[in-house]
C-alpha cells in the first residue's frame, strides 16, 4: 500500500509520461493486460489511456487492472490512469520511493 507521500511522488513522475497502453472498445482484454504487465516489469510506472470508444470508467478500470496485475493504483485523471508496481529484483528497480 502506497503512502500519500509516495503517491504524490509517483504522480509527479507520471506527469512527464505519455500513455503507452491504449484501451479501446474491447475494454480490458488479456492482450492489453499482458502488455501492461510487460511494461510494468520493464519500467515500474505505467500511464494508460482509455480511448473514446470504450465505456470503461477510468478509476474502476485502473483498480481492476491493478488487482489483476498485482500493481498499485496511483491516480486517474480524465480518461487516463497511472499504475505502479515495484520490480521484484532489487537491481531492476528504477524508482526509489520516499519513506
Amino acid at each position: 500500500m502506497l503512502t500519500g507521500k509516495q503517491r504524490a511522488y509517483l504522480k509527479a513522475l507520471a506527469t512527464e509520461l505519455e500513455p503507452v497502453v491504449y484501451i479501446g472498445k474491447q475494454d480490458l482484454t488479456e492482450t492489453v493486460l499482458a502488455e501492461m504487465d510487460r511494461y510494468l516489469n520493464a519500467h515500474e510506472l505505467l500511464k494508460v489511456k482509455i480511448q473514446e470508444g470504450s465505456e470503461l470508467d477510468p478509476k474502476t478500470a485502473a483498480n481492476d487492472a491493478a488487482a489483476m496485475l498485482g500493481a498499485e493504483y496511483v491516480q486517474a485523471i480524465g480518461r487516463r490512469f497511472v499504475l505502479y508496481r515495484q520490480a521484484k529484483e532489487k537491481e531492476d528497480r528504477k524508482i526509489v520511493l520516499p519513506r
